[in-house]
């Protein structure tokens, strides 16, 4: 499915990287048809399954400028419930925007979904922090989420790094940005060890039959992504 990819909402030049799909077409890269959707900006880390029919995805981000104005709420969850005919309801998270971060808060930054109806999602226990009174509305908010059997949601609360700085501009840290692989989940972490290890700790909650494997994004994050960001589009095999 090769959707239109702009440069995160015409923020940087995008022309090549939105070329690459039907290249890699041309090449006999897939072994299926490609599916032109180019009339609609979608981007892999704006939305996250619970694998239960239920789609993840950011008010922030979905209804940014540039992106696919004029469209609104419902018309953009009609086009995705059309697009990704298996699942049955859009599930629009309001709250928890990293500053620094360039992609209007991507779902895969914010909150994640694991098995058995587990979601994992970013917090704040500072009140000085900037974010904390947007993450204690992304706790609440995802407290009162249920699933589509009516039931709530297994909640477990990701701590937010202590602050980040490249030439005094906060990076958007993140442990939600982890990555899910063969027999194990490949967490970033930042040089902090109480924040890491509470966070890798977190994730082996929501994963017990896998490894939990720290790997430093401290380089990572000053592109203003992480371990999730930079890998999500490879082929799955290169990975296992």
């Amino acid at each position: 499915m090769d959707f239109c990819f702009n440069g995160w909402g015409k923020k940087f030049a995008a022309d090549k990287d939105n070329a690459v799909n039907r290249q890699l077409y041309r090449a006999g890269a897939f072994n299926a048809p490609l599916e032109n959707h180019k009339d609609f900006v979608l981007e892999g880390g704006s939305i996250e399954s619970d694998g239960a029919r239920s789609l993840f995805t950011t008010t922030a981000c979905l209804t940014a400028p540039h992106r696919n104005q004029p469209l609104g709420k419902d018309e953009l969850e009609k086009r995705l419930l059309l697009l990704f005919p298996h699942l049955e309801r859009v599930v629009w998270i309001d709250h928890g925007e990293l500053q620094g971060d360039d992609t209007d808060g991507h779902i895969d930054t914010i909150m994640r979904c694991a098995p058995n109806d587990t979601l994992l999602y970013i917090s704040c226990d500072d009140p000085s922090d900037p974010h904390y009174d947007d993450l204690c509305a992304l706790d609440k908010q995802a407290h009162g989420l249920r699933t589509l059997d009516g039931k709530p949601y297994r909640c477990l609360k990701l701590p937010i790094p202590s602050p980040i700085y490249d030439d005094g501009d906060r990076l958007p840290a993140t442990y939600a940005n982890y990555l899910v692989i063969n027999g194990a989940v490949i967490v970033p972490t930042y040089g902090q060890p109480g924040h890491d290890q509470r966070a890798m700790d977190t994730i082996a909650q929501a994963f017990p039959d896998r490894d939990i494997i720290g790997i430093d994004a401290t380089t990572v994050v000053r592109q203003h992504g992480s371990l999730h960001c930079l890998t999500m589009q490879l082929p799955k095999g290169c990975l296992a």
